[in-house]
């Protein structure tokens, strides 16, 4: 049997349940994904919560304190899922990811990827954590621009950039290739057969009923 991409669920199984929540995470796995990306967020006091939006339930979440807005930690959500699954841990603004480090010092860095739009958070982590793998997210052309100058494993493009040159010229580069938001059957077989390494989908039971009996690649 031939290998597949990595399999990774967007803010978890987002299809089946709400977003960036343990159901969601829970599901992604046990559909048979590898993973899931999530999305880390900072409280007014300082702790890194779980959350795509900069409001929660209208409440900005840079003003709250983490104990008023009830969001998971993502430091939880490290600490309790790196085990079994693959995480892509999207860092949404500048701020102190401290406590998602800390959370990460046993984990192998093969299992994990630390991704952001933003280059100066990419820069600001590598400065202080080389170790850390990173991962710039592009949804055009400008933004991929950026990647030859970053310190980046991986480029996370949006399903409409991928094409076969492309993905070559990142291979090239050293870079793996992930591509978001893939919830169409014919894209995600057409994807990893021109060779992409991760796929990350909101529908994760379609993702895993894909590529069921292809070997997962070694992570």
């Amino acid at each position: 049997m031939s290998t597949r991409p990595l399999l990774l669920g967007h803010r978890g199984a987002s299809k089946y349940a709400p977003e960036n929540s343990v159901a969601a995470f829970d599901l992604a796995l046990g559909h048979g994904c590898d993973g899931f990306e999530f999305d880390v967020r900072y409280t007014r006091d300082g702790r890194c919560v779980v959350c795509h939006d900069p409001h929660h339930e209208r409440h900005p979440i840079d003003a709250c304190l983490a104990d008023e807005l009830k969001l998971p930690s993502a430091a939880d959500v490290v600490r309790n899922y790196a085990p079994r699954a693959y995480l892509d841990i999207e860092l949404k603004v500048p701020g102190d990811a401290g406590a998602v480090f800390d959370a990460l010092q046993t984990v192998p860095p093969h299992r994990y990827i630390v991704s952001s739009f933003i280059p100066e958070v990419l820069k600001r982590v590598n400065a202080s954590r080389q170790q850390v793998p990173l991962g710039l997210i592009c949804e055009n052309s400008r933004q991929l621009q950026h990647s030859p100058m970053l310190p980046v494993q991986a480029v996370m493009i949006e399903s409409k950039l991928v094409t076969k040159s492309l993905i070559d010229e990142l291979h090239a580069a050293g870079r793996q290739v992930f591509a978001w938001t893939v919830n169409k059957e014919p894209e995600m077989r057409s994807f990893a057969e021109l060779g992409v390494d991760g796929l990350i989908s909101y529908d994760t039971r379609l993702l895993a009923k894909t590529f069921e009996g292809r070997d997962r690649p070694p992570v």
